[in-house]
């Protein structure tokens, strides 16, 4: 989108360093190593002995025997909890017979039918995805309208999900999987999963604005409370948050009185966008897969 110039203005050494700290576009400064770690893990040294580090990434190879709830899990179909369910309710078979017991364990080449279907365990797939304005966080739509699926078309044969959602027009991260387990506890409050948008308004943020935001803005589900922001420029801002609620970002603003114009989510849980182009997805390295993973344990 083509944007009218103003006049020239220099930063100021303050507006310098919040754009080093929520990242500037134009020029990126080699974080220092505290910085590299995640909002909510900064300060915690999170490193794991290379042997939990083995052991985590031997649980994604699928081993020959799994427990049944895993079994179900890893087709893709729910999580372990939701399979548990499913097993008490005498909805699952192993092999023509029906299961009740939790905790069985199956092989891989038994036969595990759900509601009389078979089901076979998938490998996980991680993707992350720039997403672009104009695109629905949905696996279909109705009326037609570009998804996030469509963006990833032909990435894989697993099907997969979107960890939380992004408006049609923000702009960012997004996290796509068949992991249930891993994606329920992304997902969950508890984790406190950490999120920075870089924030564009209509108008520049007031000072005393800037110190309602640190302290916590009053919304319909309570108060709003932002793990860290700054300015970057006087329009926009760099902000950094674990709460989901529902157009969160946006509702903050405009209760006190802003428009945002533009709405960009450039980390996620540790993840960042950087030589990722919008519309464009990669997968998940093994080393980002164990790091979510040991992140969600703690």
């Amino acid at each position: 989108m083509n944007r009218e110039k103003g006049p020239s203005r220099r930063r100021t050494s303050k507006e310098n360093q919040n754009a080093n700290k929520f990242g500037n576009k134009h020029k990126r400064p080699e974080a220092t190593q505290e910085q590299q770690k995640p909002f909510f893990k900064r300060g915690k040294d999170f490193k794991k002995s290379v042997s939990v580090k083995e052991k985590l990434g031997k649980e994604a190879e699928h081993p020959q025997v799994l427990r049944l709830n895993q079994y179900i899990a890893r087709s893709g179909i729910c999580s372990r909890r939701e399979a548990d369910k499913l097993i008490v309710a005498g909805r699952v078979k192993v092999n023509g017979k029906v299961v009740t017991e939790l905790g069985l364990k199956v092989k891989r080449n038994d036969l595990v039918q759900v509601d009389e279907q078979r089901i076979l365990p998938e490998p996980f797939v991680y993707i992350l995805l720039n997403k672009p304005k104009n695109c629905i966080t949905t696996t279909k739509d109705p009326r037609g309208r570009r998804t996030i699926m469509d963006l990833i078309r032909g990435a894989c044969e697993q099907r997969v999900y979107p960890v939380g959602r992004l408006d049609r027009n923000t702009t960012g991260l997004l996290l796509l999987t068949n992991d249930g387990d891993l994606a329920k506890k992304l997902a969950h409050p508890s984790h406190r999963v950490s999120k920075v948008y870089e924030v564009t308004l209509d108008k520049p943020l007031a000072p005393e604005h800037l110190e309602a935001i640190k302290k916590g803005v009053r919304l319909e589900e309570g108060v709003a409370e932002v793990d860290d922001i700054a300015l970057i420029k006087p329009h926009v801002v760099g902000l950094a948050l674990h709460i989901g609620w529902n157009r969160v970002v946006r509702r903050l603003f405009e209760q006190l009185g802003y428009e945002v114009k533009h709405l960009d989510r450039t980390l996620y849980a540790g993840l960042s966008k950087k030589d990722l182009p919008r519309g464009k997805w990669r997968f998940l390295t093994k080393e980002e897969v164990i790091q979510l993973k040991y992140m969600m344990k703690g």
